[in-house]
């Protein structure tokens, strides 16, 4: 089932700390809160445009079940509705994995949430303890045992490349998100953005991320594990963004980070299937074809830098990243 949500920011409400690597205002584009009737306003209109339980409604921002819980139960109140005469599918709702237990879930549950995901970022105890994270990866682990027995839908958020992480840290860290089984996870790569510790650090040159190259290499990796394993990878990169392009410092931001991520899967997929020669056609699903190029050309450019030639055709009876390569005779 795709995802399509209606986004509903709560900035920064609710987090009991800031992170190393947090600006919400530059990620949410706002900071300041809507009230309850704000929110069915919105709804309201969102709603006019889509089929019925076409869409979920999303609170993202914030730590959703740390904010004041009065206002909470009114913004779920105000959402209930919606889900309960079939205009929206469900409630999606972010929040830390500290700010979980059996009292929250019972309130979620009653008011039609279907959806949590958590903001993990890392499986490593002193990756959190350096981006200040205020929770450990047990954390993490049995507040998604608990939401999986309550019947939601679970998701794990995670980051590469953050403050004393590594390669090898981040694609632990992807080998333990998996061994939680969640639904589905996003993947962000870690963007350094001005006013935050992270910012600070990398200012003194205290934190050096690594090489552009190497963090679309491992995401590439964990988007082919999660799919291996049967979960979907519903976000990859952060969103582009005006905002973060005018405040971030470094890291790894790029608007098609997912299309570079898949461009190089489908290189070493065509690797895989090159034989002796020169000259190749690479048959891939028609929705496929730009991929399979790579990024701007990427990948044929790859394979011309090494003397070889490959041409890209559509296969209507291909899918997903499946190709057949034979020679250009």
């Amino acid at each position: 089932m795709g995802h399509s949500n209606i986004s509903v920011f709560i900035p920064h409400m609710g987090c009991p700390n800031t992170c190393s690597f947090c600006n919400q205002r530059t990620i949410s584009h706002t900071s300041a809160a809507p009230a309850p009737e704000q929110v069915g306003e919105m709804l309201e209109t969102a709603c006019m445009g889509l089929p019925d339980g076409d869409a979920e409604i999303a609170f993202f921002g914030g730590s959703f079940t740390a904010i004041d819980r009065e206002y909470m139960t009114g913004l779920l109140e105000t959402a209930f509705p919606f889900v309960k005469s079939g205009r929206v599918r469900g409630i999606r709702i972010s929040t830390r994995p500290d700010c979980i237990d059996e009292q929250v879930l019972d309130i979620l549950k009653k008011y039609g949430v279907t959806s949590i995901e958590l903001g993990a970022q890392s499986m490593d105890d002193d990756v959190l303890e350096a981006n200040e994270r205020g929770h450990t990866a047990e954390d993490v682990g049995h507040a998604s045992r608990l939401i999986r027995e309550y019947g939601f839908e679970l998701g794990l958020q995670m980051m590469t490349g953050l403050y004393m992480s590594s390669p090898e840290k981040d694609m632990e860290t992807a080998r333990e998100i998996i061994k939680l089984r969640p639904d589905t996870v996003r993947i962000y790569p870690v963007v350094i953005l001005k006013n935050t510790r992270l910012g600070d650090l990398f200012e003194s040159g205290e934190y050096k991320p690594y090489p552009f190259e190497t963090a679309a290499e491992i995401c590439a990796d964990m988007l082919e594990m999660f799919e291996q394993e049967g979960i979907g990878v519903i976000k990859l990169g952060l969103h582009a963004s005006e905002a973060v392009e005018a405040d971030m410092l470094g890291g790894f931001y790029h608007p098609a980070f997912r299309e570079i991520c898949e461009g190089i899967l489908f290189r070493r997929e065509i690797e895989r299937k090159l034989t002796e020669g020169r000259d190749f056609i690479v048959y891939t699903a028609p929705d496929a074809v730009s991929k399979a190029a790579g990024h701007k050309r990427s990948n044929k450019e790859y394979f011309e830098s090494v003397g070889i030639r490959i041409k890209i055709r559509p296969e209507a009876s291909l899918s997903g990243r499946s190709i057949i390569v034979t020679k250009d005779e």
